[in-house]
């Protein structure tokens, strides 16, 4: 396909569902690293860490290489190993799951609400053994799960859990980041996330105990560099200096990206309010202050619409593909799956998510919306 762009921040031809916000102000944090020679993980990555911190109220940071090997350390952190069971919604991406496969424990599919994608106590129930040792939530799409209901659930029954907030990234239950519910949280800065790195993931917690045994395991099983005698068993997970700069910079523009990014979803909702029969939007729990990351919508014909928006040259992207029915899952009967999946099924053949980049003008919006309108008139 080929792709126009009137400058690096405005889009023409193609106006792609998602790309991140990258100007001069990342390439200026990044001379701080080139200029200092220091590419390993340093002081800017401690400075990262405290944007981190401050950002969700937590004491403690771990910059990671990625999301999935920060939630494979939470996990393993907690013991959590061969025989147990973690609980996991069927409706996320396959890492969440993969990350509980890496240490030889089970992922148990947790139905999900159709309304706000992520797991309730009463799906979580249904699915606990005596071998459940952790939950995982998973905030979807910029929204959140019920978290205090989830806690209660977890704290009543000794189960500990670990947020995955891959998507999280500003949102809020009554003023609390979310990541900060459970014994562990993590957040992920993938190069379409809300806030990017490029790639990398970062572990936060308010136990001392945690992080410094999460930063072991990324750390060669050390509990500092320099040194080559090494008292626990560990992997190299570590964070970069380039990586730390990115995030810097991507940290500054948080708030303005944020603000854009529900600037597009209330644009979406106003101008699709009288179809709403044909495009239903996401609700949240109540409390939950989102971060529109994609902003998404219910379509009976789902595919129909995003081949139409792609021979206009607008991308629009499915839902995450239930875990229930991958065909990796089945092929090597990894995975427990105790209940019905009726929701997820029907949110992956119904959902779609449009076109959410910071650098979407309200020109190319109305050029969306005005093609969706298209597409109802000709169906």
């Amino acid at each position: 396909m080929n792709v126009k762009y009137e400058n690096k921040n405005h889009m023409t031809d193609f106006i792609p569902q998602i790309e991140p916000w990258i100007d001069d102000s990342e390439l200026k944090e990044l001379m701080r690293v080139i200029e200092s020679t220091y590419v390993v993980e340093h002081d800017l990555t401690k400075e990262f860490e405290g944007m981190i911190c401050d950002l969700t109220g937590s004491k403690y940071a771990v910059a990671m290489t990625n999301g999935t090997v920060a939630i494979f350390c939470c996990l393993k952190a907690l013991g959590i190993g061969e025989g147990d069971e973690v609980i996991v919604p069927n409706m996320t991406f396959i890492a969440s799951a993969n990350a509980v496969l890496l240490c030889g424990a089970t992922p148990v599919l947790c139905e999900v609400d159709p309304d706000t994608f992520c797991m309730r106590v009463e799906d979580i129930e249904a699915c606990v053994s005596d071998s459940t040792k952790a939950i995982m939530p998973v905030h979807l799409y910029g929204q959140c799960a019920d978290m205090k209901s989830i806690m209660d659930f977890a704290n009543e029954r000794n189960i500990k859990v670990v947020e995955d907030a891959a998507q999280g990234v500003g949102v809020l239950l009554d003023g609390q980041h979310v990541g900060t519910f459970g014994q562990l949280g993590v957040l992920s800065f993938y190069g379409n996330k809300t806030l990017t790195c490029g790639e990398g993931g970062v572990i936060i917690t308010d136990d001392k105990d945690l992080r410094d045994c999460c930063y072991r395991l990324k750390n060669h099983g050390r509990d500092g560099k320099g040194t080559f005698k090494h008292d626990h068993i560990g992997y190299n997970f570590c964070f970069t200096e380039m990586q730390a700069a990115v995030g810097i910079s991507q940290m500054k523009k948080l708030t303005a990206i944020i603000e854009k990014k529900k600037k597009i979803h209330d644009l979406y909702v106003k101008e699709l309010s009288d179809i709403s029969t044909c495009f239903t939007p996401v609700h949240g729990v109540d409390g939950c202050t989102p971060v529109y990351w994609f902003t998404s919508f219910m379509c009976d014909k789902k595919m129909e619409l995003i081949e139409y928006m792609r021979s206009k040259n607008i991308q629009t992207r499915e839902f995450f593909y239930p875990l229930n029915d991958q065909p990796c899952y089945a092929e090597e009967d990894c995975v427990r799956m105790p209940v019905d999946y009726t929701n997820s099924m029907d949110l992956f053949n119904r959902g779609i998510s449009l076109p959410s980049s910071y650098n979407l003008t309200e020109e190319n919006q109305i050029a969306v919306i005005n093609t969706l309108k298209e597409w109802l008139f000709k169906n």
